[in-house]
């Protein structure tokens, strides 16, 4: 009998890196300005993308 593997990176990856995404948007916005406001643009902006193209997707 082969032991289950576990579901775990399964169901909580992409959750997971959506977060990291969003907390390093979220850091960058406090550090400075000029490139640091971009990447907290891209930081914030990359979770709302995903999940708009994931409801038109899904057929919402």
């Amino acid at each position: 009998m082969k032991p289950r593997r576990s579901n775990f990176w399964k169901v909580f990856g992409i959750p997971l890196g959506i977060g990291v995404l969003s907390a390093a948007g979220l850091f960058a916005a406090l550090l400075g300005d000029g490139l640091w406001d971009s990447l907290s643009w891209v930081g914030l902006g990359m979770p709302a993308v995903i999940g708009v193209h994931a409801l038109f997707k899904r057929g919402g």
